[in-house]
């Protein structure tokens, strides 16, 4: 792996909120969530669609404001940092990260412009050992070949692949995976599960979430779950102890059969 090495025993968490409140207009998105992220965790946070996911992710990586609530990210307390510096700490891949990249811009552009928290070079300047490592992270993800082609010419599992490399190269502590399977086809979806996998088996590598309202897209490397129905956390911590039968069917409000095989769930409703 290119990232740094970290001991987790030793650092404070990458991202941790409390008593965190959201709401626009009458509408409340978000209630009394706490939540902690360390490092070396891999977190999913599984949910039905509606339920708050995407809400409290965006708002604890500082995307979106809360309306009540401390949050802190990577060392840093919200009100008292520079917001857009923070953020290019983290490496975000999703459908909708993909969609502000221009499609005309080179794969290996998408990559090393990670240096300087960028989205294209422009007038940024890059060393040769940038540019090395940037190949190198779209190597490690199976992308050598593809550094001269536009972003637009990519399958969606290849823009995903890429956006992984992206974080790789900026040496992301924490690594936000919003629905990254959305669009993908079967083979895509197993291919980038297997290398989130792979990434969160590295105990030096960084911290991740996941977002996601399917079981079957849980990586068998990740450790934790936090489980979120109409705002509300339902239950949170280790995911061999937390995610059940029971706490599925209570997040999904139906009766669900849950089973874990090889590392990976399968989740179905009662008949």
């Amino acid at each position: 792996m290119l990232h740094t090495r970290i001991n987790p025993a030793n650092a404070e968490p990458v991202l941790s909120v409390r008593d965190l409140s959201v709401w626009r207009g009458e509408r409340h998105l978000l209630n009394d969530v706490t939540w902690v992220v360390s490092p070396g965790e891999r977190w999913v946070v599984l949910g039905a669609n509606g339920s708050g996911k995407t809400t409290l992710v965006r708002v604890a990586t500082w995307w979106d404001r809360p309306s009540a609530g401390e949050l802190t990210l990577l060392g840093h307390t919200l009100g008292r940092a520079d917001v857009r510096s923070v953020r290019t700490e983290v490496g975000f891949v999703s459908v909708a990260f993909a969609d502000k990249i221009r499609p005309g811009v080179t794969a290996h552009d998408v990559v090393v412009s990670a240096r300087h928290g960028a989205l294209e070079t422009w007038w940024h300047h890059y060393t040769a050992d940038d540019h090395a490592r940037a190949a190198a992270s779209l190597a490690e993800m199976a992308m050598a070949g593809f550094g001269e082609r536009t972003f637009g010419s990519l399958s969606s599992g290849e823009r995903q692949r890429v956006l992984l490399a992206r974080a790789l190269m900026a040496d992301a502590p924490l690594i936000v995976l919003d629905e990254p399977s959305a669009g993908l086809d079967l083979g895509g979806r197993e291919d980038l599960l297997g290398r989130l996998d792979a990434l969160g088996a590295d105990p030096t590598g960084p911290a991740q979430v996941l977002i996601t309202h399917h079981p079957e897209e849980i990586p068998p490397s990740f450790t934790h779950v936090l489980l979120i129905r109409d705002g509300r956390v339902s239950a949170a911590g280790p995911i061999d102890e937390v995610l059940t039968s029971e706490s599925l069917s209570d997040t999904f409000g139906l009766t669900l059969h849950l089973e874990r095989r090889d590392g990976r769930f399968t989740a179905w409703a009662a008949t």
